[in-house]
């Protein structure tokens, strides 16, 4: 199985000024236009040939999805039936087939872990078709923020290289980035199902203390943001250091703590690719789930969803890669580091 790399990103302590510009209050409404042109947005990418949105339409998008987030807790509070939807990374033609799979968006609620961009090649289509639906459908699409939703990491990974050469410069990466800061940091499904893209804190004994947290910026470097972001499970008991550089390992006798102290009965997170498409640790109590097959279009991985019906029941959709409608051009991170996908 091939190896895919991946380590802690590049630190970046001064954000640029017009961050803060999304951080006020904004009309949680949208107005018809803004649906119009979701809608059209829609159309153009989800049909190929893909014609992608120019930059004022970008623009548009992004500022109507972020009306929507600056409503949204840190935590969404959720109801089955929804499809829980692990990694993406780009893999834009494996995002449609997924669509198809869990069937259409005005019918099924789905909820995507994070890490929508990075390493496939689709990166900017991917990112704006999941903006469009959630902007068109907002009880019905949720998103949250994984680790490569972030300015470092998408300058080292192919998202900021993908928006230059489609766009001819950064200002449609800019703006998906200060949307980036908007995204949630969790969700709840039945108050008993957490969804998260990394794992736990130990800083967070109780889901309360995400509520009051300042998620509106840059992914700090540690803390319980980052820890949410980039922790894993690991088989040994306790809390230990990350190799990843960020976030934590937890054992088994964490997660059984913090579930039954918050009423959990799972925990469904993503963040490192399972080769069958998900993979069960402690149990039942965790899953992570991952849905880019092949991921990076050379690992052979399968992929899954989570599909949680009205009755509390799931089960998983296993898939494979979608052939390509054009030749792959992956991209390489800045640095080659170490390997912790298990």
């Amino acid at each position: 199985m091939a190896r895919i790399v991946e380590s802690n990103f590049p630190s970046h302590h001064c954000l640029p000024s017009d961050v803060a510009d999304l951080r006020i209050e904004m009309m949680s409404a949208l107005c018809p236009e803004a649906m119009n042109d979701a809608d059209r947005l829609v159309e153009n990418l989800r049909h190929v040939p893909v014609r992608l949105p120019r930059e004022l339409e970008v623009r548009q998008l992004c500022r109507s999805l972020s009306d929507l987030l600056v409503g949204e807790s840190n935590l969404l509070s959720l109801q089955s039936p929804q499809i829980v939807c692990g990694d993406i990374h780009g893999q834009f033609e494996d995002l449609l087939h997924l669509l198809e799979l869990g069937g259409s968006v005005q019918e099924h609620r789905y909820l995507f872990l994070g890490d929508l961009v990075d390493r496939g090649k689709n990166s900017v289509e991917t990112f704006l078709l999941l903006a469009a639906l959630k902007v068109r459908h907002p009880a019905q699409v949720s998103l949250l923020r994984g680790n490569h939703e972030c300015r470092s990491a998408t300058r080292s990974y192919g998202f900021y290289e993908e928006c230059l050469s489609r766009y001819g410069s950064a200002n449609v990466w800019r703006m998906c980035c200060r949307v980036f800061d908007l995204l949630p940091l969790a969700a709840i499904i039945d108050g008993n199902i957490l969804c998260v893209h990394g794992g736990l804190s130990p800083d967070m004994q109780r889901l309360d203390d995400l509520r009051s947290l300042d998620r509106c910026h840059e992914i700090p470097e540690s803390g319980i943001i980052a820890d949410l972001l980039w922790s894993d499970p690991q088989e040994a008991p306790g809390w230990a250091a990350s190799p990843r550089g960020h976030g934590k390992l937890f054992g088994g006798d964490v997660v059984e703590e913090f579930t039954r102290a918050n009423g959990i009965s799972l925990i469904c997170r993503a963040h490192q690719l399972a080769q069958d498409g998900f993979r069960w640790h402690f149990g039942q109590l965790l899953v992570t789930i991952w849905s880019a097959p092949n991921y990076c279009y050379r690992c052979g991985n399968k992929a899954a969803i989570l599909r949680l019906n009205a009755a509390g029941d799931y089960d998983f959709k296993v898939f494979e890669a979608q052939a390509l409608h054009s030749e792959p051009q992956p991209r390489k991170p800045k640095k080659r580091c170490r390997q912790f996908f298990q």
